[in-house]
């Protein structure tokens, strides 16, 4: 898995901030410096007041202003199970990648067997990955080999299946059918982040699949460089407590 910040708003905090001293002030934000629009809120410096104003907004459930900026992300190798995950959440806008105009018609079966193209599940490989729901605790050695296997074979037949099926004439767009649902794939989605403390909230939670969990972390470690006081106090006073974030 690999995720990169595409596009993000320039200056996200102060464009919070502004939205939010909006409702409180009697003259127009839009007439006015951001000196001047801060200028009541306790600190010494402009850094100070924004710590302040944006840990009041968030430690009153104040989420409004939070919507105002937005960033998109390019995700690259995630599953589709993964993907059919974090696209059930309502107000983040996605791009897929297209089974039904990408084939995968010259990928050789031996490298799917070996890791390409599918992603390969901890618990295939880990004789001690224990899941959530899982009947039973850590495996064998052998036991574990023996799912290696299994998995491994599987993934690569279905590819072989599919490229003969192209062989024989289907579309993609049918042939597709019998591809793993852990087959690779590659998106952009774009929130605010105000949706992407509730996504965090949902999806990077101890009982969180692992994938969709690892691939929230990565986005909030992006989101912390971008918006810093924000995901710094998500993270310090917000993160795991399922907070009512959801618009």
């Amino acid at each position: 898995m690999e995720v990169r910040l595409l596009e993000a708003t320039d200056d996200p905090e102060r464009l919070a901030c502004k939205a939010a001293r909006n409702d409180y002030m009697e003259e127009f934000v839009g007439d006015l410096s951001f000196a001047e629009i801060m200028e009541t809120v306790d600190g010494e410096t402009t850094e100070e007041k924004m710590e302040t104003l944006i840990g009041h907004l968030l430690d009153h459930g104040h989420y409004g202003p939070f919507e105002h900026p937005q960033a998109t992300f390019a995700v690259k190798g995630i599953s589709r199970s993964c993907m059919a995950q974090i696209t059930r959440h309502r107000h983040v806008s996605f791009d897929i990648q297209s089974m039904r105009y990408v084939s995968f018609d010259d990928v050789d079966p031996a490298d799917v067997r070996a890791g390409e193209m599918v992603v390969t599940p901890p618990s295939a490989t880990d004789p001690d990955w224990v899941g959530r729901n899982q009947n039973t605790g850590p495996v064998g050695e052998e036991t574990a080999r023996k799912r290696e296997e299994v998995f491994r074979e599987a993934v690569g037949d279905a590819v072989e299946s599919y490229q003969e099926l192209l062989d024989l004439g289907m579309p993609p767009e049918d042939a597709r059918f019998v591809l793993p649902i852990g087959t690779e794939v590659n998106m952009v989605m774009s929130m605010n982040v105000r949706m992407l403390m509730h996504v965090a909230d949902m999806r990077a939670a101890a009982d969180a699949q692992w994938e969709i969990r690892e691939l929230t972390e990565e986005i909030l470690d992006l989101a912390a460089e971008w918006c810093p006081i924000t995901f710094e106090y998500y993270e310090e006073h917000m993160k795991n407590r399922k907070n009512r974030l959801a618009p």
